[in-house]
């Protein structure tokens, strides 16, 4: 996973940031970013925390867009968030970078090497996300619970590179994450368990499949 300071020396993140005109943002758990930004043209990045993108739709079902962590980017160049139907809620506290991406594109810029790399890496990003939405269609178009929960869990067995998984988030989160019923989740892992398919420990899953 790229981020978007990688390999740009300490120094010259800070020029970065100054010649962007940064904002800085510290924020307790449980609050949602677009209460106090009005701004939703922006690039995002998790200095430190975990921030998750929610979706709401008019019944009331939240949905679980992303999941990010430190060092993480997010912002509307990536997902569309020009809609009251989004929330940027922080899970823990954290404190975010925020850029007016209509800043990013000065071509006075250009001459500088760190900032060259800068671009680079926010493209190496762009095509990282658009990789990861589309892993995220081949989960959710699974008709059932079962196969999307098989399908994810082959997505993170492939990214982690082990069939024991921990996962990132907890079940509730999972269930607004594959985008279905906590209850009926629940059930289905409880079959899939007794028919071996995996073994559960906490947050732990092993596949035996």
């Amino acid at each position: 996973m790229n981020y978007l300071f990688e390999n740009i020396k300490a120094r010259n993140q800070r020029k970065i940031l100054k010649l962007l005109e940064a904002d800085y943002l510290t924020l307790p758990k449980d609050v949602n970013l677009f209460t106090i930004v009005s701004n939703t043209s922006f690039l995002g990045y998790i200095k430190s925390g975990r921030l998750q993108i929610i979706k709401n739709d008019y019944n009331g079902n939240r949905t679980i867009i992303e999941d990010l962590k430190e060092k993480d980017t997010f912002g509307s160049m990536f997902t569309n968030l020009n809609s009251r139907d989004y929330e940027l809620m922080t899970k823990e506290e954290t404190t975010v970078v925020l850029i007016d991406y209509m800043r990013i594109y000065n071509n006075d810029y250009a001459k500088y090497d760190y900032y060259t790399a800068f671009l680079q890496n926010l493209l190496k990003i762009v095509s990282e996300k658009i990789e990861e939405k589309n892993m995220r269609i081949d989960i959710l178009i699974n008709k059932t619970i079962r196969n999307k929960l098989l399908e994810y869990f082959r997505v993170l067995s492939k990214k982690m590179g082990t069939r024991t998984l921990y996962l990132p988030f907890s079940f509730t989160e999972l269930a607004d994450y594959l985008a279905v019923d906590r209850c009926a989740m629940s059930r289905e892992l409880k079959y899939m368990k007794e028919e071996g398919f995996i073994k559960i420990s906490s947050r732990r899953i092993t596949l035996l499949y």
